[in-house]
């Protein structure tokens, strides 16, 4: 089980929130202010916040604008994550990912299935890094993006958590940019 060091000191995140939605607006997304509440009482800052539609393109743009910006740690996304044929975050985003990351959504399953049983089995939730960001793709209900922020997220962006977490990696993540390639290599 984790837990918190608290020799170590807190390092705040800059983490973007989007909300993917036909429906939804900045009045009444809810999820999204859940994520935006969230994310300020753990003390890291909101570095943006968006609403776009359920379309793959505007989807994209967002979060490719916001992974080519120095300014944001952790792209979190609510919404398009179920089978209608409008729920198309993970199509609209996986492409981005330099690297998946499998294990947060069996994590995520895990929490979900214990609180909604097989139904957490109509998410695509999905998580991955692109360009030295990391990117977590959400349900839509506030329920969902409660259990996975404060099941998972709130540890795993935590710089104090014990054994591991997210933020004592992100130095590493563009490592493979930065190293030179060994002389005489042939790959």
């Amino acid at each position: 089980m984790s837990s918190i060091d608290q020799s170590k000191q807190f390092i705040p995140l800059d983490i973007a929130v989007l909300t993917v939605s036909d429906t939804r607006s900045p009045a009444d997304d809810k999820s999204g202010t859940t994520l935006a509440d969230r994310i300020g009482t753990a003390g890291h800052k909101l570095a943006a916040r968006d609403i776009v539609t359920d379309d793959v393109d505007a989807i994209r743009a967002v979060v490719q604008r916001w992974i080519a910006d120095k300014g944001v740690d952790v792209i979190i996304t609510t919404g398009g994550t179920g089978f209608t044929g409008r729920d198309v975050t993970p199509e609209a985003i996986e492409p981005l990912f330099e690297k998946r990351m499998d294990g947060f959504s069996i994590a995520f399953h895990m929490l979900s299935h214990a609180k909604i049983g097989t139904s957490t089995v109509q998410s695509r939730a999905t998580a991955g890094v692109a360009n030295s960001t990391f990117i977590f793709c959400l349900p839509g209900s506030p329920g969902a993006c409660r259990d996975a922020w404060d099941g998972i997220l709130a540890a795993q962006l935590d710089y104090r958590t014990r054994p591991c977490n997210f933020v004592e990696i992100m130095p590493r993540l563009d490592e493979h940019l930065r190293r030179p390639k060994a002389q005489g290599a042939s790959a």
